[in-house]
């Protein structure tokens, strides 16, 4: 009995690609021999297999003096089906001056070059042409001496199972961890086309039991088995390619045409995207709080209730929307002492559990900081702090209400409008998107903004030019904008402001998430995500932003840029400011303090590229029991920026 090798230390690399858990597939569009003896084809195989978006273009080289033996060369004692298959490969090889070419030519296109050798002279030759790994054919597992070879060079291996007992492949993996090669294992069925009820995908988790590093090479028809290899953990996803599955010869019945290998890597890539981790917990999406805060449940009042009162069950009811305390937490909120006075329907939340709620106080910083209100709110919000401004969030239904039926007199403080995202008929705002119709909806929408923004003055007559924080739209639903594109939705936008009558006012676009949230459904950002971008069109065209904390720290994690530097690149550009923590690619607008961000660090840039931008703390429901996430926000940022 053969015992299983340990798990491989060392990283797995074909030139700069790391192959292994937690990396992107590799995947490998196998042309073998579907160029059918033709250079011309072989270069279009080439270019189908960089549209597509695949990593390498694989290509078979062989010396049949050295693979066969002499007498079925000369046709005398075999078979015909070998008899076929010698003629197939007689006429439709590349020379090598061919095969050279063909690897320069995958060079200048950005694409690798690997081939399988099935002998140890065609090894010498790839050496020659610089190959960065090799590909072992299913024939050749068995085939110790090539083996040895391969791993002679150094290369990592890409080793074929098909047509192989266990044994045989615990055997061919022990002879290369004997020889500490670095390879991958791939799960094949070596038919052409393979039937679905041979291909037993699971096999892999026995696979992975002998080695640790485990593809798939797929003969079988469409693209779902292999998709369905990477939800199942296959680094490497190899596939035939051909120009026309009609072709003469062996392969192509089995191979995928341009378009459908193109769907495959795509198909590859969503799949690894929404693999995801293996959670001790699940966490809620960012789209998933939106929804349920519409649509679940929480516990109320079921009547008017005193300070004081025992709750019991006659005081409590379940009812939509969740905002409140979770219905689960109804038999630890039976028997609480009350300590506030609640009316009917008014939501139960943790605090009535807890010590209380924060309370609000006059709080100290060196810029000017305040708190998002609503009409409806405003004046309750300023009988318990002293903010040195405000900031309207108008929805929709805020455009047609009269400000003055909830404000009265004037305020000495300042405010910011922040515009509504969702337009009346659920149109989102959009001032960057080609298609016109919508485009001048939302020049419309965004003029009235500006018309209520210079009525608001009245209430507020120390702010002078009161900045419109919007969020400007640019973004798509299935899939981000190539460079031109997103180039052009920056110009459209550049266009919408010289539409626009924004005397008096000051419309600050907002920096943007990779990944926004549009009542509860995600969508693709295009525009004002990177620095860089942001500042230079602000320069270009006078404008100053809003810096939305959260959202720009969700961009370099998803981006990779350095998040620092990227508030000093806006920071010069800035008016006004955002702060919520941060996490992964979508946690948005977390209590400060309980994400990634370092508010020490990004104070210290801000005080210096933006000293005096004013802010809020912008946290997901922080309104809720009177605003008792923004007074924790504000004490966990009192002296940090």
């Amino acid at each position: 009995m053969l015992m299983i090798p340990p798990k491989q230390p060392a990283p797995i690399r074909i030139g700069n690609r790391l192959l292994g858990d937690g990396e992107p597939c590799y995947v490998i569009a196998e042309v073998g021999n579907n160029h059918n003896g033709d250079f011309d084809r072989a270069i279009a195989l080439v270019d189908a297999a960089v549209a597509a978006g695949a990593d390498c273009a694989k290509f078979q080289m062989r010396k049949l003096d050295e693979v066969y033996r002499a007498s079925s060369l000369s046709g005398k004692d075999d078979d015909l089906a070998v008899e076929y298959t010698l003629d197939l490969l007689r006429r439709f090889e590349l020379t090598t001056e061919q095969q050279k070419k063909i690897a320069d030519y995958c060079a200048s296109k950005g694409i690798q070059y690997l081939c399988t050798p099935w002998d140890a002279k065609s090894v010498a030759v790839l050496e020659g042409f610089g190959v960065q790994a090799y590909k072992v054919a299913s024939a050749d597992l068995t085939n110790l001496p090539l083996l040895a070879r391969l791993i002679a060079t150094g290369k990592t291996l890409i080793v074929s199972t098909g047509m192989s007992t266990t044994e045989e492949i615990k055997a061919a993996a022990e002879f290369l961890d004997e020889r500490k090669a670095g390879y991958v294992l791939l799960h094949c069925q070596s038919t052409y086309p393979a039937a679905l009820h041979n291909i037993h995908l699971r096999f892999m988790d026995t696979l992975r039991e002998i080695h640790p590093l485990v593809g798939y090479s797929g003969h079988e028809r469409g693209t779902a088995v292999s998709t369905a290899a990477v939800a199942l953990g296959a680094i490497v996803i190899e596939r035939h390619i051909t120009l026309d599955r009609e072709m003469e010869g062996p392969d192509h019945a089995a191979s995928l045409e341009p378009e459908e290998f193109k769907a495959l890597v795509t198909g590859i890539r969503e799949v690894e995207a929404a693999r995801g981790e293996k959670l001790a917990e699940r966490a809620l999406s960012q789209g998933e709080l939106i929804n349920r805060e519409n649509l679940a449940k929480s516990l109320v009042a079921a009547r008017d209730i005193e300070a004081g009162t025992v709750i019991s069950d006659d005081d409590i009811a379940v009812k939509s929307p969740g905002q409140g305390l979770s219905p689960l937490k109804m038999p630890a909120l039976i028997g609480k002492i009350l300590k506030r006075k609640m009316a009917a329907d008014d939501y139960f939340f943790q605090s009535d559990l807890d010590e209380g709620a924060a309370k609000a106080r006059r709080y100290r910083f060196d810029r000017p900081w305040g708190v998002p209100v609503r009409y409806h709110d405003t004046e309750r919000f300023l009988e318990i702090c002293e903010p040195d401004i405000i900031e309207f969030h108008l929805s929709y239904s805020d455009m047609e209400r009269d400000p003055a039926a909830y404000l009265s007199g004037t305020y000495d403080l300042g405010f910011v409008v922040h515009a509504p995202e969702l337009f009346a008929g659920s149109k989102l705002m959009d001032l960057a998107t080609p298609d016109e119709a919508l485009r001048r909806y939302s020049l419309e929408q965004t003029q009235a903004v500006i018309d209520i923004t210079r009525g608001l003055k009245k209430f507020s007559p120390k702010t002078k030019r009161p900045p419109i924080v919007a969020n400007i739209g640019g973004f798509t639903m299935d899939e981000p904008l190539p460079p031109e594109e997103k180039a052009e939705r920056y110009r459209i936008f550049a266009q919408s402001l010289k539409e626009l009558d924004m005397d008096g006012v000051e419309l600050t676009p907002q920096t943007m998430a990779p990944f926004p949230w549009h009542f509860g459904g995600q969508r693709h950002q295009n525009i004002f995500i990177f620095p860089e971008e942001s500042a230079a069109f602000c320069a270009r065209h006078d404008l100053r932003m809003c810096v939305d904390i959260s959202h720009t720290k969700l961009a370099a994690n998803h981006f990779g840029f350095d998040f620092a530097q990227g508030l000093a690149q806006l920071g010069p550009h800035t008016a006004h400011l955002h702060f919520g923590d941060a996490k992964g690619l979508d946690g948005e607008g977390l209590q400060v303090g309980e994400g990634e961000i370092d508010f020490d660090e990004i104070g210290k840039v801000l005080r210096k590229h933006a000293p005096t931008a004013s802010f809020i703390p912008e946290i997901w429901q922080g309104h809720k029991n009177m605003g008792e996430g923004f007074w924790t926000a504000l004490e966990r940022l009192e002296g940090h920026i």
